[in-house]
């Protein structure tokens, strides 16, 4: 029998902030996920934001063709307005409710630069892969546009938003508290169509 997973539509749960940021790179970068998820026919799963970097990531998706599935707490409608052309709006009670839908919905995941939300995400999708209880392996791609060359990379070769915490990771995994063989549950990706492959890899 064939597997299902095979045929169905594949989804990048991507963790971004619903703040602009200070850095219009950012925004470039989301812009380039997110014609590239729809080019790709990758599904984007995410917050369900209209503003920030989550507004520019599902416009990007949707001005391209795309399909934009967004999931948001009731209670974040004030800060965190709603995108009012989604393919699929799911609202829920909470953010345990938010993450354990994203986690569902998604084959793997992508952070681009964001606060203590973004955070969150990232190391709870990471925690969930470790323990084995998303079913199966679902990788988390940092993205950040370095190095120069990659939409929204910095001249010169910046290190990237995502340097210092790649350095803390390492410096987990040196004093032993994270497994050698669990650092690549999160890992760099260099460009957007890498980050989109995270979602297709094992299709």
């Amino acid at each position: 029998m064939a597997d299902p997973s095979s045929t169905r539509t594949r989804a990048l749960g991507v963790f971004c902030g619903s703040r602009a940021g200070t850095d219009d790179a950012v925004h470039d970068l989301a812009r380039g996920l997110g014609a590239t998820l729809a080019g790709a026919g990758v599904d984007l799963v995410y917050g369900g934001a209209g503003i920030g970097v989550m507004g520019t990531l599902a416009d990007a998706v949707l001005d391209a063709g795309g399909r934009a599935i967004g999931v948001i707490p009731v209670g974040l409608f004030s800060r965190e307005v709603p995108h009012d052309g989604l393919t699929e709006r799911i609202e829920v009670a909470d953010m345990h409710e938010r993450k354990r839908l994203m986690y569902e919905r998604s084959d793997a995941f992508c952070a681009l630069p964001g606060g203590y939300g973004t955070l969150e995400e990232v190391f709870e999708a990471a925690t969930w892969t470790q323990l084995g209880l998303h079913g199966r392996p679902k990788p988390v791609g940092l993205l950040d546009g370095a190095p120069a060359g990659e939409v929204g990379g910095q001249p010169g070769g910046d290190a990237g938003f995502w340097a210092g915490l790649e350095a803390f990771l390492d410096r987990a995994v040196a004093d032993g508290f994270v497994k050698p063989e669990n650092r690549s549950i999160v890992r760099r990706v260099r460009s957007v169509a890498e980050a989109v492959s995270l979602a297709t890899a094992d299709a």
